[in-house]
């Protein structure tokens, strides 16, 4: 049966069921730097990302963030949820950017499990695809995309990260008694 779950951060690819809704524990505000240190990053020029007089001119009067940045910022919301352990990433589809994003505005995002079938190609991972979208402040759909990515199953060898070494146990040097 399918649920609504809050944010569940230790998924591997057995935990995925078709209809399951993630939303996603973490927003994020999207800052004048952020907009400006990615558009400069990406190497952008259209200036409605950058120049404020371009965009008070513009039918927005106020510059518009970069689309990129709200799809990167959305898939980033969703990690923890989707694909913490992920082989990889093999695909963004029907990406669309219904509601335009501003400075100032907070992005929260949910999921709908697609699809999931194991890996022909890897035993240990399995393919999970996830319907996504990115909400604004007000509850405004500003982007949605299809994803597609390989999660490890749980118990691969190639899923562990392990915790570094550590010299001194953690209770030792804190002197908890």
């Amino acid at each position: 049966m399918a649920a609504t779950t809050e944010g569940w951060v230790d998924r591997y690819f057995e935990d995925f069921k078709v209809g399951d809704v993630y939303r996603h524990a973490v927003g994020r505000t999207i800052s004048e730097a952020d907009n400006t240190w990615f558009t400069l990053l990406t190497v952008n020029t259209q200036q409605l990302h950058f120049n404020r007089q371009c965009g008070e001119q513009s039918e927005f009067g106020r510059i518009l963030v970069n689309s990129c940045l709200t799809l990167a910022v959305v898939t980033g919301l969703t990690v923890a949820d989707v694909t913490q352990h992920v082989v990889a990433n093999l695909g963004w589809d029907d990406v669309r950017l219904p509601h335009p994003v501003f400075v100032g505005d907070t992005l929260w995002a949910e999921s709908v499990v697609l699809s999931a079938r194991p890996s022909r190609s890897r035993p240990g991972a399995g393919i999970v695809e996830v319907g996504t979208r990115g909400l604004n402040q007000d509850g405004e759909c500003c982007v949605t995309f299809r994803r597609t990515a390989m999660i490890h199953r749980r118990g691969a060898d190639e899923a562990a990260i392990p915790f570094p070494a550590i010299a001194t146990p953690i209770a030792e040097a804190f002197a908890v008694r």
